[in-house]
């Protein structure tokens, strides 16, 4: 396998790339509405988040579920070379249009990692490393080479991997599996429900009751877990769950996490 690469943001090292290049819009998560590539009124002159200590009581939630997966010190350190953009104001523009980019590569990597380091994946392990390493090179591209990348077919190419690494590793939960891709389950009661081996890919989880709810070796890839309940919810073995995702929920001392993600401090 690959030495693994550092996929956690890294704020010191990037000059503040995801307060400027990124959108958002007033709601639960986020008190002002922000255009992308215009710097928000709280990010200081180091590049530094001036009420990073009281984001949720200020009404930022959305910022501190966020991580760029090491993209901000990636674009600012490595493809821009140190040269910040207020320092050179002509490669601003460039600078937030290919921090997205690399943004979803590194998040590309996190998944890769994950199905490398999964024993039922082994047969593939050797097409993942391929691509973990054709990923790992691209992140490290020029900004025009970058720009003109086409992520939606390189993600599907990563994706079909995936897809057949977490189909192996719900393969060693016994029984048959539900089948939730996709699903809208809003607000839906799933307290001690028996999910272990499903694939909830891309579902709706969003204020979910999943209390106590038996979540082993499930597919939670691209699961929306905003506010989802996992008090002593078993995460054991849950395959392709960010710690963003994590963090967007509501835990406690009793959830069982999968290996190599940290209980949120806020649970």
């Amino acid at each position: 396998m690959t030495e693994p690469t550092a996929l956690t943001g890294d704020c010191a090292s990037c000059f503040g790339l995801c307060c400027v290049a990124l959108p958002f819009t007033a709601s639960a998560d986020f008190a002002i509405t922000k255009e992308a590539g215009k710097p928000c009124r709280n990010l200081d002159t180091e590049f530094r988040c001036g009420i990073h200590t009281r984001l949720r009581e200020k009404g930022f939630t959305g910022c501190t579920v966020y991580d760029c997966f090491g993209a901000g010190q990636q674009v600012s350190q490595v493809t821009f070379g140190g040269t910040d953009w207020r320092t050179a104001p002509q490669t601003a523009r460039e600078m937030f249009d290919v921090f997205p980019v690399v943004r979803q590569l590194r998040e590309l990597l996190w998944y890769l990692d994950q199905a490398l380091a999964a024993a039922p994946a082994a047969r593939l392990h050797p097409a993942l490393g391929e691509l973990r390493a054709e990923t790992t090179a691209l992140t490290a591209a020029a900004p025009a080479e970058l720009l003109a990348l086409d992520v939606p077919a390189h993600r599907q190419r990563v994706n079909t991997l995936l897809l057949q690494a977490g189909d192996l590793v719900r393969a060693t939960i016994p029984g048959k599996k539900r089948d939730r891709r996709g699903a809208d389950l809003i607000g839906a009661k799933l307290a001690k429900a028996q999910l272990a081996g499903a694939t909830l890919r891309g579902a709706y989880l969003i204020a979910a009751d999943l209390t106590g709810a038996d979540l082993r070796c499930t597919d939670l890839i691209g699961a929306d877990l905003r506010d989802a309940r996992l008090h002593g919810a078993d995460l054991t073995g849950a395959i392709f769950l960010t710690q963003p995702q994590l963090t967007a929920a509501r835990g406690d001392a009793a959830t069982k996490l999968p290996t190599g993600l940290t209980r949120p401090s806020h649970w």
